[in-house]
């Protein structure tokens, strides 16, 4: 490795002995960001005691847009770049008879845990016609979203569809979410980047990881006009759950998988037809 400089090298070191894995290019995007020496050396010293350098930065990368976040906001990783990319696609293709036509201005997207609102900040780069909705519980997480994301744009805060607005039952195109879905027992074993930093309501999914999933797919048919579609992210183990829970609430569920990065999914498209009958 070649540097520029020998302050890149003498961070890099730092770094390294930390336990950095990247630490030639955490080096230099600290080196650029920092305004000054004292700046740089806080910032280096909060990333060397395990903070995350997305947190240190102020911004993460995702969709190809930076996103700010914050201390004790989750940040968003590259997988979940597999739900904005859906979301997309299902916009613009409006190939459902049941559901608007691509690029309506009447295209509502909701989503839920929303974190920082990497998702819905991606999908308003790319379907800026569609009217957007982010929910998130946790007011740090609602500040942060709402840094990212412009009028028209909607952030609230609120405990999933309790936060939107009645007026939206039965109209939604997406519900999109990335819901803690991490096993409780399985925290202890996440990079303490994770498990120190970022709270655990983002990351405690409950006994199977799934309990959040679980109100997010009992509820969606009611906000969710028919043909619309449900994407949540989760692990491939759990696929095949979450997919089965979808089946049960009534939607015709597909399984979606990235090989790099390694990300999992499960799409669900509302179909009343075909939904269970109570009692």
């Amino acid at each position: 490795m070649v540097y520029p400089n020998p302050l890149e090298e003498s961070l890099a070191l730092r770094l390294r002995t930390a336990g950095s894995v990247f630490a030639e290019a955490e080096a230099r995007l600290l080196a650029a960001e920092a305004w000054n020496s004292a700046a740089l050396e806080s910032m280096v010293s909060r990333r060397t005691a395990g903070e995350p350098l997305e947190q240190v930065l102020g911004w993460a990368e995702f969709f190809g847009l930076r996103v700010a976040v914050a201390p004790g906001v989750f940040v968003p990783r590259r997988r979940t770049e597999l739900l904005a990319a859906r979301t997309i696609a299902l916009l613009a293709a409006g190939t459902d008879p049941l559901a608007l036509p691509a690029g309506s201005p009447n295209q509502v997207v909701a989503e839920l845990c929303c974190g920082s609102a990497a998702v819905s900040m991606a999908i308003t780069r790319h379907a800026p016609t569609a009217s957007l909705f982010a929910v998130d519980i946790d007011p740090a997480a609602v500040r942060c979203a709402r840094r990212n994301l412009d009028e028209p744009a909607v952030v609230l805060q609120g405990d999933l569809y309790e936060a939107l607005p009645a007026h939206l039952r039965g109209g939604i195109d997406v519900v999109v979410a990335n819901a803690p879905y991490v096993p409780s027992a399985q925290l202890g074993t996440m990079p303490p980047e994770a498990r120190d930093h970022e709270p655990a309501l983002t990351l405690d999914g409950g006994v199977d990881g799934l309990d959040i999933q679980r109100r997010i797919i009992d509820e969606a048919p009611v906000w969710l006009r028919p043909g619309g579609t449900l994407l949540l992210e989760c692990s491939e183990r759990q696929a095949p759950m979450v997919g089965q829970l979808m089946t049960a609430a009534g939607f015709v569920p597909e399984i979606l998988h990235w090989e790099d990065p390694d990300a999992t999914a499960a799409s669900g498209r509302w179909s009343p037809c075909t939904a269970r009958t109570p009692g």
